[in-house]
């Protein structure tokens, strides 16, 4: 248990409360933090005091209850202060209203200055009536916090003000005290702890020194793959032949390592592959490479005669390679046949699990923004996942394979 000894300052914890009924429930969080032997600071947005006095915070905090961005003498720059000695804010209830400025960047009080001066992690534990949670405009807004590396505590279901019931419930102080203790202990995601490989785009094979032989591929469901694993904390690796820079919206580093060719990529794979937990193989390689001519081939010569190399199969070696408890996706681009070049390649390949697509059927190829696809693994039960952006896709991917980490790798 992570409380303060002699030895080691006790966790800062910043207890953000903001405008909700659920309010109330804030003082149970903190009485609990306090109870881990955690130094907590409130801090209250303006509404929030409709509901609950800064009285009884400070009774019980580590130190008084604060609203305002003026008017502390201990403190000039009271969000400055409170952000960079911050191991971790936690806000709850978080109201729409505090996601959606949150979400846009605002500091236009206290809380939302504070969330914005600190590289702490932020829990976000929404609470609001179930018509206010399922909003398109809020489920964006805490879509763009959890790119940037957010945690968000979902509301549970139950018994909500006015006498309503639905989803949109502040959880137990209980559940939300006990996540908050894996976070300061390094929780950042389901894949906290893990180490993940994944590869994007496509190869390009030289043959002369101007011109290259290449794919269509542009890396976007690779890249998403690696942001998505490491907005869910893990360690990420990677190795990238996109033709063109692809940003990385995570606020965790992605490590990448560039290449060109599929030696290139196979070079960087191998020498990564050992220390994976996972292994995603989304970049699409060449399957041939050629001997590339010394100068620049001229049209005034004619044809050029190019003999065609086979190249490494990175997939199969990295199967053969793994130890006890890796996972190694495969991935299949086809145009027919999607099943049943699916199962073939997984049972060739020797592999956890193939996620194939078909990209000629429109939205799910190459350079388009969305995808859909099947996943086939040991099993040989196929699972779909329909047509959706490519971000959608990868949480559905990961999801799968932290179900074969779960059960272990048969």
């Amino acid at each position: 248990m992570p409380s303060a000894t002699a030895e080691q300052a006790p966790f800062r914890i910043v207890l953000g409360v903001a405008g909700g009924i659920a309010a109330y429930k804030s003082v149970e969080v903190l009485r609990r933090l306090r109870d881990l032997g955690y130094f907590v600071s409130p801090v209250l947005t303006p509404d929030a005091t409709r509901f609950v006095g800064t009285v009884t915070f400070s009774a019980l905090a580590s130190e008084p209850a604060r609203v305002s961005l003026y008017g502390d003498p201990t403190t000039p720059i009271p969000h400055t202060h409170l952000g960079q000695h911050a191991d971790l804010i936690v806000v709850a209830p978080a109201t729409a209203h505090l996601i959606a400025r949150y979400a846009a960047g605002l500091a236009d009080d206290l809380l939302t200055a504070t969330l914005l001066a600190s590289r702490a992690p932020v829990l976000l534990c929404p609470a609001m009536h179930t018509e206010m949670w399922e909003q398109p405009s809020v489920q964006e807004n805490l879509a763009t916090l959890r790119r940037r590396g957010v945690l968000v505590l979902e509301p549970a279901s139950g018994a909500l003000a006015g006498g309503d019931e639905g989803a949109g419930r502040l959880p137990d102080p209980e559940a939300i005290v006990e996540l908050v203790r894996r976070v300061v202990e390094g929780y950042r995601g389901a894949l906290s702890g893990r180490r993940v490989l994944v590869s994007a785009g496509g190869t390009s094979e030289a043959i002369d020194p101007v011109r290259v032989v290449t794919n269509r591929s542009t890396g976007h469901q690779g890249f998403a793959l690696a942001e998505v694993a490491a907005r869910w904390g893990a360690q990420v690796t990677l190795v990238s032949a996109a033709h063109r820079e692809l940003a990385l919206d995570v606020r965790r580093r992605v490590r990448v390592v560039r290449v060109e060719s599929a030696a290139q990529m196979a070079a960087a794979m191998f020498e990564e592959f050992d220390g994976a937990d996972i292994t995603v193989m989304a970049a699409a390689v060449a399957d041939f490479s050629f001997e590339p001519a010394p100068e620049k081939i001229k049209k005034a010569d004619g044809p050029p005669v190019l003999t065609p190399v086979a190249t490494t199969d990175i997939v199969t070696e990295l199967a053969r390679r793994r130890r006890e408890g890796q996972v190694v996706v495969a991935f299949a681009a086809e145009t027919a046949e999607l099943e049943a070049r699916a199962l073939d390649k997984r049972r060739r390949k020797d592999v956890d699990l193939v996620v194939a697509n078909d990209v000629s059927r429109p939205g799910a190829g190459f350079a388009h923004p969305t995808n859909e696809v099947l996943m086939v693994g040991r099993d040989d039960v196929v699972q779909w996942v329909t047509q959706r952006p490519k971000e959608a896709i990868a949480e559905a991917i990961l999801t799968k394979v932290l179900g074969l980490l779960v059960k272990g790798v048969e």
